[in-house]
């Protein structure tokens, strides 16, 4: 699918993205480029991090949001707008509108991050919280676009965004203008669609590189057919890309501009979150450490200086303690196993000195005595273990067994 022919003229040109950065100044911060000396060794080239997670809002939305709603007739504005989401792109749609003064309602799901309801609301959004998947938080919110005649903002699928979001392009080529790939993670494809215009009408020698979640990844199968192809119920922690269908706009974009689309694994985004947290000490939510698990999962397929977008850090509290166990476990760092001992006084002890003499930090115990499946001398032990390694972990496995006990789990 293409929109670069004669009779079809991409929907968004270099032009308009600089007309954006001309919209947005004041507005959107100039995100810093970092440097990573960790990455760099990993993949043997120079890799950058661009910090969308350290925009306002607290990730890249804004940009596409204010640049859709500064564009609006005086009378669109009037009648105000809505948006659907469950984070980003409301938060984003609810400052845009408060700094151009136009009134926004934001349609999430009742399972929605509270510190994400909090800040949407306090960016001055009306916050509506219907249905249980985005799916049917989006169709409330055409609903009440087409009975009250608000402008129902997409997240993705609308030039304007695209165009907002393409001014991340022209901050990476001034910010590191010896770039040879830039690695984007991939939803409905409004971010890579505007980085990749902006930047092929400037670097046409610049490789794009599109990260999807593997659960969640429309986009493989969409340019295969030529035509957005939608995934049924798409599964990932990286709520930010978990899309089931690609935006008609940007998918003829990213198809023509976008040099391949990868996927990562759920263990690939827990061990770049947890990289980006210890080695960059930047906060970034799991869709915004896509591009980070490309780099792992594959570190001698991109030619450097390699350019990784951040694009957001609004993760909750709950899902980060939940992500940074997972990825601890992924590198080997982090060990549960269960087992059952011999009821007697000094048994726990006992075992906490086996693991004690393994090298093994015991994070968490849970100590059962009564249960119908014990036996009569019988107790069961879960532990939680911080560990040092996948051969650490195989260590302790082995001390736990040569004292005697069986492991479980």
């Amino acid at each position: 699918m293409s929109y670069s022919t004669a009779s079809t003229p991409r929907p968004v040109t270099l032009d308009d993205v600089r007309g954006a950065r001309k919209i947005l100044s004041g507005v959107a911060r100039v995100t810093a480029m970092e440097g990573s000396r960790h990455l760099s060794q990993l993949i043997g080239a120079p890799v950058h991090l661009k910090c969308e997670n350290l925009q306002r809002t607290g990730s890249f939305k804004l940009r596409g949001a204010y640049v859709r709603i500064a564009g609006l007739l005086p009378e669109e504005q009037a009648a105000g707008v809505v948006a659907a989401s469950a984070g980003n792109h409301a938060q984003g749609v609810a400052l845009a509108s408060s700094l151009l003064g136009v009134r926004s309602t934001v349609f999430m799901p009742k399972g929605a991050p509270l510190p994400k309801i909090s800040a949407t609301r306090e960016y001055g959004a009306e916050v509506r919280l219907h249905g249980q998947v985005v799916d049917e938080t989006l169709a409330a919110a055409q609903e009440y676009a087409a009975g009250t005649g608000a402008v129902f903002i997409h997240p993705f699928d609308h030039p304007d965004v695209i165009a907002g979001q393409g001014t991340v392009g022209l901050e990476i080529l001034e910010q590191c203008p010896q770039v040879r790939t830039i690695v984007v993670g991939i939803g409905g494809g409004g971010l890579a669609a505007g980085i990749a215009v902006a930047v092929k009408e400037i670097r046409p020698d610049v490789r794009i590189v599109g990260v999807q979640a593997e659960g969640a990844a429309a986009y493989p199968p969409s340019l295969a057919a030529g035509r957005p192809v939608p995934v049924r119920n798409p599964a990932t922690m990286a709520d930010g890309i978990k899309v089931g269908r690609p935006g008609d706009v940007p998918f003829g974009i990213v198809g023509d501009l976008v040099d391949e689309v990868r996927t990562v694994t759920e263990d690939e985004l827990s061990a770049a979150l947890l990289l980006c947290l210890e080695r960059a000490k930047l906060v970034v939510e799991p869709a915004g450490a896509s591009p980070v698990a490309a780099l792992l999962s594959a570190s001698g397929a991109f030619e450097g200086p390699v350019v990784a977008v951040l694009s957001g850090g609004n993760v909750d509290p709950v899902l980060m303690q939940r992500v940074l166990r997972h990825g601890m476990a992924a590198q080997g760092r982090y060990l549960a196993v269960r087992l059952r001992l011999t009821d007697r006084p000094g048994a726990l002890a006992t075992l906490l000195g086996v693991l004690s003499a393994a090298d093994a930090n015991v994070l968490d115990v849970s100590h059962v005595r009564t249960d119908p499946r014990l036996g009569f001398t019988e107790a069961e032990v879960e532990l939680h273990l911080e560990t040092k390694g996948p051969v650490h972990c195989a260590e302790v496995g082995r001390a736990l067994r040569d004292a005697g006990y069986t492991v479980m789990a």
